[in-house]
């Protein structure tokens, strides 16, 4: 056979098989705009300044509580890591050759962290916690940083106003195309 002839060959087989592809994603409504309502549930994004912070609260001892029950078994009892992140500890610790980097050294926004837990946690249903439990487990893995009172209860506006030990040691991205 000639080299053109495989060409040829080769390129209706892999056309054939790109058509195959795109029928049987279609089913799952890929090549379609996204609805609005798909892109709602998507934009759940919380800024450094607290922007988008849904309604609710939480205490310490609900987030001791939902803590134990969904991220105790990945994270460790008191946030000391296991199969999953160490989540406590470390400060300072960040300018020394073997930095621990946790959300009581490291992290730059206590809002961050809701932000994360909220979009992510439990790694095994993501999305599943109320606004309530992230606010109770976001104020219980402060207070094991002792960054927050043990007694505390956090909601947007004073989740919002926490100034984690990190916060000016990040420096901005100065390329100018990056909005800031």
């Amino acid at each position: 056979m000639r080299l053109r002839e495989t060409c040829g060959i080769l390129l209706a087989i892999l056309l054939c098989a790109s058509a195959s592809v795109v029928r049987a994603q279609s089913p799952y409504g890929i090549r379609r705009p996204a609805t609005a309502a798909e892109i709602a549930g998507w934009n759940i994004d919380i800024g450094p300044d607290g922007s988008n912070l849904p309604e609710g609260h939480g205490t310490v001892s609900q987030g001791r509580a939902v803590f134990a029950q969904q991220c105790a078994s990945c994270h460790g009892e008191k946030g000391e890591g296991g199969l999953g992140d160490r989540l406590v500890g470390g400060q300072g610790t960040i300018d020394t050759p073997k930095p621990i980097r946790t959300v009581g050294s490291y992290w730059p926004y206590a809002t961050t962290l809701f932000d994360y837990i909220r979009r992510a946690m439990p790694q095994n249903a993501p999305q599943s916690l109320s606004n309530d439990d992230v606010y109770a487990v976001s104020a219980y893995i402060l207070s094991l940083n002792g960054l927050v009172a043990a007694d505390a209860a956090l909601d947007a506006k004073s989740l919002a106003a926490i100034r984690m030990p990190n916060r000016d040691r990040f420096v901005g991205d100065a390329r100018p195309d990056v909005k800031h």
